[in-house]
């Protein structure tokens, strides 16, 4: 897992570096003060000249500044390396997740993602920042500050032979019990977002069942199970402070008496008020150092279940790889399922499509229509390679999908998918998705292509209007049309529209077919649609029926042969059947 994490690092070794190195410059310093500030006491005590009390004060000073000057110049180079690590594991796993399939995003959630690339990745920042700058400072100053104290304080330092594992025993129990909750509190924040995405998303729907209450009460019981593990664990750590205080003042005390006890019976001779004033000194920079590893502790546990989340992310294999000697020509638009046989989990009980062969020529229009839960989706989102076959094969221009560069594929095959996705920016940004080269000219062809010409010029400042965050201000007819323009503008050699016009009127629809046939008659255009008349002209229907394909035909062969098709038929031209309305 370090080994994974320390990947990226990369240019910020450097600052890391210096940080440890001006750390251990300031732990040296204010290991040395006290020692020359016992030496100073004990010379205005002896009577030294005061140019000598000067001398020393002027070391001290100049000591002071320097190990403000370390601690400074750490802090910098500290939180130099810190953002730069955090911005490189960020950017690590954004690519890395660009690179996964549907399954892989299927298996840590949409929700989970975001969470790992912001919450878990400050986590993971701040020990980082931790272990290069207190995670080394402490043990230092403890073994320092702890081997200096016994050198020149003698029976003074028997105090901290009970201080020490007093503080130590006290603090590994209050880390050790604050733990649990920590490590509950992570999983639990993908529930909170979870839960602010589905309401954020479905703010209309929401709204339009009445269900705020109901939303309301789901948020704040993910948020008050956070607060509930948080509290616990932070009342737990709160510990940490009487601890300390305690031990502090004990150590105190115990100097003070024993010290004065030996400097009012031997004269000064054996311990004297210097060694009282560093041996003081020293006891709360050993206190303090435990305290600081005590709390090292508990943010590196915290930080342990963000680390494994975030290595799991790093360590995920993509289910799609390229073949060694990939091909990068796509020969035509043509399509042939080989007994196909898929499913989403390779432990799933029951196959999402199943016995599927089926060949469709370059330039056909195919029509896929369906009960909802036919995996119709599923059928086309394996011409991409979005998933992979299960068992068989699936080939495109005459060769099987995985033997292809994976990009040459997808360039090749343009996909308005269910979900139209539009992204904040102008009408052309959106558009030059399909192809960030397209001249204006182009964009105005793909868009009159798809019907969208005429509503964008509507708009003040036309393909320059800006869409807001998922084209909340586009209706969704206008979005489909333009995901369809945008596709239109790779110039595919398979265009797939699944169930993509359903937001725009039956009129509008047949212009967009229409356009297809006219001036892309070669590429071959499969749609997937709930309506009969969507798919009536097409070269060849396909029904589909709980994964398999029922029924392969024209509309009218399939009007004499497939039951489903004609029932869906009668519903939607005739209202069903005229007994029934009478």
């Amino acid at each position: 897992m370090i080994k994974t994490l320390a990947k990226s690092i990369r240019e910020y070794k450097l600052p890391s570096i210096l940080t440890v190195i001006f750390i251990m410059g300031e732990v040296l310093i204010e290991v040395a003060i006290p020692f020359i500030t016992a030496n100073l006491v004990n010379s205005i005590d002896a009577g030294e000249p005061i140019i000598n009390v000067i001398k020393t004060g002027l070391i001290l000073v100049a000591m002071a500044f320097a190990s403000l000057a370390c601690g400074g110049i750490a802090a910098i180079t500290s939180a130099k390396a810190s953002t730069g690590f955090a911005r490189n594991l960020r950017r690590d796993m954004f690519q890395k997740i660009q690179g996964f399939s549907f399954s892989n995003i299927d298996k840590f959630s949409a929700t989970s993602l975001v969470t790992r690339l912001t919450t878990d990745i400050t986590h993971v920042q701040m020990s980082y920042m931790m272990v290069i700058r207190v995670a080394i400072r402490s043990p230092m100053l403890f073994i320092f500050s702890v081997i200096t104290a016994y050198t020149m304080g003698g029976a003074l330092a028997t105090s901290f032979v009970v201080v020490i594992p007093v503080l130590i025993g006290g603090l590994l129990f209050v880390a050790k019990n604050a733990m649990p909750a920590f490590r509950r509190v992570f999983k639990k924040y993908d529930k909170l977002n979870e839960s602010i995405e589905e309401n954020v998303r479905a703010m209309r729907v929401v709204k339009g069942f009445s269900r705020e209450e109901y939303e309301k009460q789901k948020f704040a019981s993910a948020a008050d199970g956070i607060t509930e593990d948080f509290t616990k664990a932070e009342r737990i750590v709160a510990l940490n402070n009487p601890i300390m205080q305690f031990c502090m003042y004990f150590n105190t005390v115990v100097i003070l008496f024993l010290g004065s006890y030996l400097v009012i019976s031997s004269s000064g001779k054996s311990v004297n008020v210097g060694q009282i004033s560093a041996m003081l000194t020293y006891g709360v920079q050993i206190l303090m150092s435990l305290m600081m590893l005590s709390m090292i502790y508990v943010m590196l546990t915290m930080s342990l279940e963000s680390m494994k989340r975030i290595c799991e992310v790093l360590n995920e294999e993509s289910s799609l790889k390229n073949p060694e000697n990939p091909l990068y020509e796509v020969k035509d638009g043509s399509i042939k399922f080989n007994n196909v046989n898929f499913k989403y989990n390779k432990d799933a009980k029951r196959n999402a499509l199943e016995g599927i062969n089926l060949e469709i020529k370059s330039g056909m229009t195919v029509g896929v229509i369906g009960g909802t839960g036919s995996s119709k989706s599923s059928l086309v989102q394996l011409i991409p390679r979005l998933y992979d076959v299960t068992d068989g094969e699936v080939l495109v221009g005459g060769e099987d999908v995985r033997k292809y560069d994976i990009k040459t594929l997808r360039d090749a095959v343009a996909m308005v998918l269910q979900k139209n996705q539009l992204f904040s920016g102008t009408i052309k940004e959106n558009l030059r998705w399909g192809n960030e080269n397209a001249t204006d000219e182009e964009l105005i062809e793909a868009c009159k292509l798809a019907q969208a010409d005429e509503f964008i010029n509507g708009f003040t400042d036309g393909y320059d209007t800006y869409i807001e965050q998922g084209g909340t201000n586009v209706s969704g007819g206008q979005k489909q049309r333009l995901c369809i323009a945008r596709a239109l503008l790779k110039k595919p050699k398979i265009l797939i529209l699944d169930d993509s016009t359903s937001a725009v009127d039956t009129k509008t629809d047949a212009f967009i077919r229409k356009g297809f046939k006219e001036f892309i008659p070669n590429t071959t255009k499969i749609i997937i649609a709930q309506r009969v008349a969507s798919v009536q002209d097409a070269d060849m229907i396909i029904v589909m029926e709980n994964g398999k394909i029922a029924n392969v035909g024209n509309h009218n062969e399939l009007m004499n042969t497939s039951e489903i098709y004609r029932e869906v038929y009668n519903q939607q031209t005739n209202g069903g059947d005229s007994n029934e309305n009478a």
